[in-house]
């Protein structure tokens, strides 16, 4: 690859990059545990935005079993963030030309 070619793919790696960001700003999540007595919303960037808890976890008094039902709702969020931002950078870097013959560990 020549060096004017590898300056056109890291352009559109960056045009990439600023159109991931703005994907990510407007994403939002949703993870819920025990049937959904507990629902965490989250945004792209990782943070809790809302977290939404039914009164019958309340009348068990139990807890500990809502820890786990909070910390439950919050990894599946997460994992939804994951999965989600995973599939629109390979989504982008397929459509940019030259960029899916490129190995880049941790980006593709």
């Amino acid at each position: 690859m020549d060096v004017k070619m590898l300056q056109q793919v890291l352009g559109q790696l960056q045009q990439a990059q600023e159109r991931l960001q703005k994907q990510i700003e407007t994403l939002h999540v949703e993870g819920s545990a025990g049937g959904g007595m507990v629902t965490v919303k989250m945004n792209g960037r990782k943070q809790v935005t809302e977290v939404r808890i039914e009164p019958e976890v309340f009348a068990g008094k139990d807890h500990e079993m809502l820890g786990d039902l909070i910390r439950a709702a919050v990894n599946e969020a997460c994992r939804r963030v994951d999965d989600e931002t995973s599939s629109q950078i390979q989504s982008l870097a397929g459509s940019l030309p030259g960029v899916a013959g490129l190995r880049i560990p941790g980006l593709f």
